[in-house]
């Protein structure tokens, strides 16, 4: 590992150029070799291309987030002395909140004046809003850097498959509980620190109330191996999905005070960061059933979920397992999760927990409009969507779940439409005579992110 304080990184002013040559391309082939050529050149000590490559890890790292919204930009500075290891010393201090504020705002300032301009904004502002904005993702960085210093974690956290298709698996004891209809979150609590993440590493900053009960209520997390740093998993839950959505990444007038986090599950972070915890689920429940007797009574965006055991080697079992899907359907409540007791956590997705639906549904990417006809003649007609699902690529076209208003908005606005992933309802996955596979009765339920190709 190269030393970070090193003298050689004080003055270089050309690590911009490589975030340039990668804007200066669309081509993820050249992109990709544009990389290559970086990790060539810091295996060979080029100090540019090293400074270029942690400061990608920097930017891309889901776990390092500087907690800063406004960062300036300079005007025609040069001939500065770029101090590269004071910038990564600043960043540390953002990170581990040693600076906040005004005092944050303030070193960000001076700091930014020893730069040259395109070193500043183009390097270290981006880094700092955690965007290099050149086109590439962490999955681009890691096919080039995999089993290198610079290799980017990834955030992933367990995953449930469809249960229609694993009725074999329906077997032994299970922990029934409802499927909620909200956003998945995960929570990183490091020492006084705590930071929501969607399921794809994305931060969410709008729910100040569940933070702050969260380390209001530190103590009552510290069970079995849950010390000081932990991971929690759960679902936000909001008056209504629609409503949820619309509040979870707005910029100003936000109101989440009614939002309630339910937490379903919790492990250390080391092990989450590993992407394996080894204790069964059965012992990280009966932690989650000691953190509940010990949530402070004011606590009111937190939630410890409910559920039952059930022995599926049993007709009991699976009367029981029936009884508990209906009244999950009821209730108004999605389906239902089947997950096996004796199973540890992993951050994929994987038959220890099984969802079980009245219909299934699919995240797929809308890949083309087609105009109606008939009365959706001059509108939208249907979104032609494609994905893959459980292995199977799905392509589809879902004109139904879309209101009249939807069908003139999507097709007045088609290039912010195409790209982003929607949520489709189906009664079952198809496979068409030539082999692709499809969907029947597909309806469009709803957007899955707030940018293209997102998931949350």
């Amino acid at each position: 590992m190269f030393e970070l304080n090193e003298k050689n990184f004080f003055g270089l002013d050309v690590v911009a150029d490589w975030i340039c040559e990668l804007e200066n391309t669309n081509s993820r082939k050249d992109k990709e070799r544009t990389l290559e050529k970086a990790l060539m050149a810091a295996k060979l000590g080029s100090a540019s291309a090293q400074c270029f490559l942690y400061n990608c890890y920097q930017a891309y790292n889901p776990y390092y987030t500087f907690n800063v919204k406004q960062v300036p930009e300079t005007v025609d500075l040069d001939h500065k002395d770029n101090p590269w290891p004071l910038f990564w010393a600043l960043l540390e201090d953002l990170r581990s909140l040693t600076i906040t504020g005004y005092a944050a705002r303030d070193k960000i300032e001076d700091l930014s004046q020893r730069f040259d301009s395109l070193q500043w904004n183009t390097v270290c502002a981006r880094v700092i809003r955690k965007d290099l904005r050149c086109g590439i993702s962490i999955t681009t960085l890691n096919k080039i850097l995999k089993n290198t210093e610079w290799s980017i974690p990834e955030f992933k956290c367990q995953l449930a498959k469809d249960s229609a298709s694993r009725q074999d698996h329906l077997i032994g004891n299970n922990r029934l509980e409802y499927k909620l209809d909200g956003v998945r979150v995960i929570a990183v609590v490091v020492g006084p620190s705590v930071k929501l993440y969607s399921r794809n590493g994305k931060q969410f900053t709008n729910f100040p109330q569940i933070e702050e009960n969260i380390i209001r209520n530190r103590s009552a997390f510290r069970v079995g191996q849950l010390q000081g740093q932990f991971v929690l998993d759960g679902e936000i839950m909001g008056e209504s999905f629609q409503s949820l959505m619309r509040q979870a990444r707005r910029k100003s007038d936000v109101n989440t005070e009614n939002m309630v986090y339910n937490i379903f599950d919790v492990m250390p972070f080391s092990s989450f960061q590993e992407g394996h915890y080894n204790a069964p689920l059965h012992k990280r429940i009966e932690w989650l059933d000691n953190i509940r007797k010990n949530l402070t009574p004011d606590t009111n965006h937190l939630q410890i979920i409910d559920g039952i055991n059930v022995d599926l080697d049993t007709t009991h079992g699976k009367t029981i397992l029936n009884r508990y899907a209906k009244e999950a359907i009821d209730k108004k409540y999605e389906g239902i999760m089947i997950k096996r007791l004796d199973a540890p956590y992993e951050c994929k997705r994987n038959d220890f927990w099984l969802k079980w639906k009245p219909t299934i549904t699919v995240d797929l990417k809308v890949v083309a409009l087609e105009e109606g006809t008939g009365r959706n003649l001059g509108r939208l007609g249907a979104l032609v969507c494609n994905g893959v699902d459980d292995g199977k690529e799905i392509t589809v076209n879902v004109g139904s779940g879309l209101s009249d208003a939807d069908r003139q908005d999507f097709w007045d606005n088609k290039d912010t439409v195409i790209g982003h992933v929607v949520e489709v309802q189906a009664d079952a996955v198809t496979q068409n005579q030539d082999g692709t596979y499809s969907l029947r009765f597909p309806r469009f339920l709803r957007f899955r992110g707030f940018e293209a190709g997102e998931k949350i």
